[in-house]
């Protein structure tokens, strides 16, 4: 986890929000990828369960059961295979957009993950989450699924933090 923050491309703020971006290379083609970010049946292997429906305006709905989060969105911005963009929110909740970008590279796949906070929120704790959600995703990719890594998750949350708390605001 020494290298957290270097895998984090970016932090910025603007107009009240913090923005990240995380990236991976995966060795799987975007097909792959692609279907364990929209498939139903995919879905509980590394993230939650639930669904996407799959067009502009399309429900989102994750339910991360234990914890009582449940994200219900809508889909605001899709291209198959490439780019899929929702809120990481409830109803009530404030805005946290999310857009996940797929890009072929050789045999595997770049995806790159913006999300978008309200700087009053936690976000070396957002993308932590996010961080082990990704650790999720690359060993269902590889078919041997793993409970969330709360490990992964401190770690990552400590660097984040410290990350956030030395950028210019």
């Amino acid at each position: 986890m020494a290298d957290v923050t270097q895998r984090l491309t970016s932090f910025s703020h603007l107009g009240g929000r913090i923005r990240a971006v995380l990236r991976r290379r995966l060795d799987h083609p975007p097909a792959a990828v692609w279907a364990m970010l929209t498939d139903p049946a995919l879905l509980p292997q590394w993230l939650a369960p639930g669904v996407i429906e799959l067009s502009v305006g399309g429900a989102v709905r994750l339910d991360f059961g234990d914890s009582g989060v449940v994200i219900d969105s809508t889909v605001s911005a899709l291209q198959e295979h490439r780019l899929l963009q929702y809120a990481w929110s409830g109803p009530a909740d404030p805005v946290r957009p999310l857009r996940w970008e797929l890009e072929p590279d050789g045999a595997g796949a770049r995806l790159t993950l913006t999300l978008s906070v309200p700087d009053t929120e936690d976000a070396g704790r957002a993308c932590a989450g996010f961080e082990a959600h990704l650790e999720m995703l690359a060993a269902a990719l590889e078919g041997v699924p793993i409970r969330f890594p709360f490990e992964t998750f401190k770690a990552a949350r400590d660097a984040y933090r410290a990350e956030l708390a030395a950028s210019p605001a």
